[in-house]
Parts: structure tokens; C-alpha cells; sequence
């Protein structure tokens, strides 16, 4: 079966960003995946350390990539990027961990603009050798859209679908 991982790199209690990860999960699992969530605000990540090996959760964190045939990267946009959590984490993994696997961005902007923070995931995944899928979610005013019960906006709702299914459709590919 394929497998389906989604990154939340917000530490916020009420996350849009994972909010809308959900509504992407549940199309991946609805299109046959498995799925499951790493919360980057629930689990032991120090501050990366180049000389040091295993810290705190990153050898779990990192057997989850490895293990996932598709991974569905979501972040809140902080002064026109990804967030430090979400950097933390991805520090952690490389090559290794995405060889071959179809990766899927969603950014979430309190404000506007979300453009630059899709397109310094998308070439950080390609340097780690990731195949990152063409279909994105980048969404505006994501507080007065999305909360724990969804995404509120039919649009951005079915374009989030639309993410957990391609990044599925892609990683099944990517398996055989």
C-alpha cells in the first residue's frame, strides 16, 4: 500500500497549516493511501547539530520520511518563507529520506503572499532529490478559511484534495 506522510511545520495550537493537511490526508487516504501526520509542534527536535547523530526524535522522524513513498509538506509563511520548525526538521532528512518520493506543498499565508515560501520548499526538495509534484496549495488569509473542522472555500478545499491525490497517484507511480 502506498504510503503518505504529511509535515506540519507549525508549532500553533489552532494550525491552519494542519488543518489543511488534514483535508489533504483524507483525499490520499479516500484515493487508497495510507496516511499519517508528523506535528512538528508534538515531538522532540532539537536544534539541528551537524556533529551530533541521533537528537531527540530524528531517527523516528526520519525512518517516517524514508519509509513514506509520498510526503505532502506543510508550512505557515513567516516573513516571506517557511518556518523554523519546518527548516529545523528538514535539515534532519536528505537524500537518504527522499530518493524517490513524490512530495506535495501547501503554505499557509496569515496575509497575502505565499509564492516565495512554495518556491524555497520546491528547491529545497529538489536538492534533497525529491520529486516534487507540479499541482501546489498556497492559501491567503488562511485563519478566515481554514480551522479543525476544514477548509471553508469549495475552491481551496478541492484544490487541497486535489494535492493529497496527485501526491498519491505520483507515489504509487514512483513505486513501481
Amino acid at each position: 500500500m502506498t504510503r503518505i506522510v504529511a509535515v506540519s511545520g507549525s508549532r500553533s495550537a489552532d494550525s491552519t497549516t494542519r488543518a489543511a493537511l488534514d483535508v489533504a490526508l483524507d483525499a490520499a487516504a479516500d484515493a487508497g493511501a495510507e496516511t499519517g501526520m508528523i506535528d512538528l509542534s508534538a515531538v522532540d527536535l532539537p536544534l539541528y547539530h551537524p556533529d551530533e547523530d541521533a537528537q531527540g526524535d530524528s531517527e523516528a522522524l526520519r525512518r517516517r520520511v524514508r519509509e513514506a513513498d509520498g510526503v505532502i509538506a506543510g508550512t505557515p509563511v513567516y516573513r516571506g518563507s517557511y518556518s523554523s520548525t519546518f527548516k529545523n526538521f528538514h535539515d534532519f532528512c536528505g537524500s537518504d529520506e527522499y530518493a524517490n518520493t513524490a512530495v506535495g506543498l501547501l503554505a499557509t499565508a496569515g496575509g497575502g503572499s505565499y509564492g516565495g515560501t512554495l518556491e524555497h520548499l520546491r528547491s529545497t526538495f529538489r536538492n534533497v532529490h525529491a520529486w516534487t509534484v507540479p499541482h501546489e496549495v498556497g492559501i491567503r488569509g488562511a485563519s478566515g478559511v481554514v480551522d479543525e473542522t476544514g477548509i471553508r472555500d469549495d475552491d481551496l478545499r478541492e484544490r487541497t484534495e486535489r494535492l493529497g491525490r496527485v501526491v498519491a497517484e505520483h507515489a504509487e507511480r514512483l513505486r513501481e
